[in-house]
């Protein structure tokens, strides 16, 4: 079965009843603040994966007028599940926006990279369709993932995550395909959404340790991802 084949049916939304819509709030507020802070307010955004849409319609709700929003998803599953919050300037469709003659102020990359095998041919693909792109990479690896015993199977059987990032692999990825790094930081994932019990014992011990070196805290003890503005 190839990674496309995952999304056409409802095998994914079984195994994840809400399609991450849990986490589009804290999504949607940080792409704001990476956008606030390097100055940038475009006027037309397109997410690629985009899922049931709930992230864009979060940033269209706290970005108010005069923006125009465009998401694209191969899932039929998913893209009948954001059709009702489509509207007269938020647009979905079943697709790939690189096979469209279409250009945006922004493009969203937003945990996908880890989902597509050729991931390189993929990030090429998109180049080209904005001039500046933002994307959400999950730090799989870290030493406590790779020491629990399912800590890195978990990912592959229930999110079909078919590839693990640290910061320095997910960089590197951009830098090779052609992207240059505009800016880039840590979100503390597990310690503001982290449903588990687990996570939620070691919000204080990992947030103290990120304190004290946020790169050591992140390879060791894991629950962070990257945001990350590239150009």
């Amino acid at each position: 079965m190839s990674y496309v084949d995952i999304y056409q049916g409802e095998d994914y939304l079984k195994k994840n009843p809400q399609w991450h819509v849990e986490e589009s709030p804290f999504k949607a507020r940080y792409i704001l603040k990476l956008l606030d802070r390097n100055h940038l307010l475009p006027e037309t955004i397109c997410e690629v994966g985009c899922g049931v849409g709930e992230v864009l319609k979060q940033l269209q709700d706290k970005m108010g007028v005069g923006h125009e929003f465009w998401g694209y998803d191969i899932s039929p599953v998913a893209h009948r599940l954001s059709e009702p919050r489509a509207n007269g300037t938020l647009h979905f469709k079943l697709g790939d926006p690189s096979q469209e003659d279409r250009h945006y102020d922004l493009l969203l990359v937003l945990d996908v990279v880890e989902h597509v095998e050729d991931y390189f041919a993929f990030l090429r693909s998109i180049r080209g369709i904005s001039p500046h792109t933002l994307f959400h990479f999950p730090l799989d690896l870290s030493v406590q993932a790779v020491l629990r015993r399912n800590g890195m199977m978990k990912r592959r059987k229930d999110h079909a995550h078919l590839h693990y990032f640290t910061k320095e692999l997910a960089l590197q990825a951009l830098v090779d395909t052609g992207y240059k790094i505009r800016d880039f930081f840590y979100l503390p994932r597990s310690n503001e959404i982290g449903p588990s019990l687990l996570q939620k014992a070691f919000r204080f011990p990992r947030a103290a340790f990120y304190a004290i070196n946020h790169d050591v805290a992140v390879r060791v003890a894991g629950g962070y991802s990257l945001m990350i503005l590239a150009s």
